[in-house]
């Protein structure tokens, strides 16, 4: 493993031969080191990483693992994942060697994240160090799986942290309907809440929804989308799963809704969002609304689930589907109602 010194310039370079994934011998090169020493030690981590040699730096296989598995994760979720390796990762593990971190590492880490406390005395929550847990353990699995390392000692640890972090909070109609009145002086606000609140739609697909999505004729909206703000950009990505793909049945008076709101927008096309905001301003406007209908403030997220139970198995007998029916008819009646007094007074 030689390095060479270039006179002219006064620096090192790296210059050797290396195996390709095909087999064959590739030349590399890289100029520009200070010392003799940096060169070798770039063309030691290079080789390493190619033949993903488990003597490797926790830091050099990380490079490795976003390599393998950054195009095959969404956008926004690759963005945490990448928050959590380099921020609460690397700067511990990042210069042990692969093999020779073990439960006992792992266990001091994980008493380290348990013991954060960040300016205001504030702790992680049992959430998040779940997800760092996994994060790690997914880094181990990786190597386990696909580079012979013999065991993964993050899960010989255990997780740290709980799947959930509070119990999850509901409206009653009654609830919601205050709350939408509340809503009724932004129409973009009111009309958003309708959709959230009775298509049980999540947040990413709400915001994502086109014209085109819509058929007023059978009633439904097909969602096939899902819309994120990441860094700055405006990105529209598959929805959470595949089963997310799917047509929803609207109720008639939300369909005379959502036409009369899409009539009402400027030049709008049939591919343009018609919701054209974030999900900062969502939140914003459920913090207004649950203050001013004086109702508990609960997250946008479970909105969906009164919608969404009633489409679990566990909900599906004949007499329950009955009774569903019956009382989301009387709600949606009521609301009908309700909007069409209501709108007299926008000026859209």
């Amino acid at each position: 493993m030689p390095a060479y010194k270039d006179k002219e310039k006064g620096t090192w370079y790296a210059s050797f031969y290396y195996e390709d994934w095909t087999g064959k011998k590739v030349k590399k090169m890289k100029r520009g080191f200070p010392t003799k020493r940096e060169a070798l030690e770039w063309e030691r981590t290079f080789l390493q990483q190619q033949t993903a040699d488990l003597e490797m730096t926790f830091e050099n296989f990380v490079a490795v693992y976003v390599a393998d598995m950054k195009g095959r994760i969404k956008e926004n979720t690759w963005g945490t994942k990448e928050h959590i390796l380099y921020k609460k990762l690397v700067p511990y593990f990042g210069k042990r060697k692969m093999c020779d971190i073990h439960s006992k590492e792992v266990i001091a880490w994980q008493n380290e994240m348990l013991n954060y406390r960040d300016k205001n005395g504030k702790t992680y929550s049992p959430v998040y160090l779940k997800t760092l847990h996994n994060q790690l353990s997914a880094v181990f699995n990786h190597a386990v799986r696909h580079y012979n390392l013999k065991v993964n000692p993050a899960a010989q640890v255990g997780n740290m942290g709980k799947p959930k972090s509070r119990e999850m909070l509901f409206w009653t109609k009654a609830e919601y309907l205050k709350f939408a009145e509340a809503m009724m002086d932004k129409p973009l606000s009111y009309y958003a809440f309708e959709m959230l609140y009775w298509c049980g739609v999540r947040e990413g697909e709400l915001l994502a929804l086109t014209p085109a999505d819509f058929d007023f004729e059978k009633q439904t909206v097909t969602i096939s989308k899902s819309y994120q703000r990441i860094k700055g950009r405006d990105v529209i990505t598959d929805p959470k799963t595949p089963k997310s793909n799917r047509v929803i049945q609207m109720p008639a008076f939300l369909c005379d809704e959502m036409a009369d709101y899409i009539k009402s927008l400027y030049a709008v096309e049939p591919s343009d969002r018609i919701f054209t905001v974030t999900k900062s301003y969502l939140h914003r406007e459920m913090d207004r609304g649950a203050k001013e209908a004086g109702v508990k403030r609960i997250r946008i997220h479970d909105l969906r689930h009164p919608y969404v139970k009633h489409t679990t198995k566990k909900y599906n007998s004949e007499k329950q589907k009955t009774q569903a029916i019956k009382v989301d008819l009387i709600a949606w009646v009521f609301r009908f109602c309700t909007f069409n007094y209501s709108k007299r007074s926008w000026t859209l």
